[in-house]
């Protein structure tokens, strides 16, 4: 992998800075690290790779909150299109965290509101007005629900009209039931762009046979480790990700099988 990468031109945050897509359309795919590998080999003139302090391969932990009745994760997987989730995130590498607040309206588009903390916790006036402006729930209802942990790659293709997230090494912890669950080798990439653009890397996904497919990160990892949850309208993509990477789930989830 740190081959591959290598072989990137590097792109650094500031270069970044005006390709944020804070308002943006986002499409998912589901894979397993040897397809991750032969992807990089055919983007590597075509994207560049964001270097921060000579890493290419990042570390992030993220914090989950909920409801005490877990509404969030029940409006997603009602199928709503107007939904919200809120977290907080720590870019590792660059010694960041930030509490974010995220809103998918019913155009498919996603916006994030985001600041800057140095520790996670809701309390504080500069925090509560922040979360009064963006979010829709009632402060005092929320509590942290799952943690995970991911390595991180970001490609930005060379017209500086999309960004590429490239998640692996995946593993969640149940902040509620503590049951954990690691996801090898199962990679999660992300295209995320500003309207309907071109995209080479569309291009690659379909020759390699990866197609869109749908993965919250605290949908999936919820539903993988709290058995208290109803999860029936999630067990086609539970059963699709087991397929795809071959995985044995760690929670006893009733009716997800091969």
């Amino acid at each position: 992998m740190d081959k591959l990468l290598a072989q990137f031109d590097k792109i650094t945050l500031d270069e970044m800075s005006n390709i944020r897509l804070m308002n943006r359309i986002d499409t998912k795919f589901v894979t397993t690290m040897p397809v991750l590998l032969r992807l990089l080999e055919m983007a590597r003139d075509d994207y560049w790779a964001q270097e921060i302090e000579g890493e290419r391969n990042m570390r992030y932990e993220t914090t989950y909150y909920d409801t005490t009745d877990y509404d969030m994760f029940y409006t997603h997987q009602h199928g709503h299109v107007n939904r919200q989730k809120i977290r907080f995130r720590t870019y590792v590498s660059s010694n960041l965290q930030f509490m974010e607040v995220k809103t998918k309206n019913n155009h498919g588009r996603t916006k994030k509101k985001r600041m800057r903390v140095e520790q996670m916790g809701l309390e504080g006036s500069e925090r509560q007005d922040f979360l009064a402006k963006h979010l829709r729930y009632d402060i005092s209802t929320l509590m942290p629900a799952l943690q995970n942990r991911f390595d991180r790659i970001t490609l930005v293709n060379k017209a500086k009209t999309e960004r590429l997230t490239i998640d692996s090494n995946l593993h969640f912890t149940n902040l509620v039931s503590g049951i954990e669950q690691q996801m090898d080798p199962l990679v999660i990439v992300e295209l995320k762009r500003d309207g309907l653009c071109y995209s080479p890397i569309l291009e690659m996904l379909r020759l390699l046979r990866v197609f869109p497919h749908g993965f919250s990160k605290y949908c999936m990892g919820s539903a993988l480790t709290n058995p208290a949850l109803r999860v029936n309208r999630f067990k086609p993509k539970l059963i699709d990700i087991k397929k795809i990477a071959n995985l044995t789930f760690s929670s006893p989830l009733n009716g997800v099988e091969n």
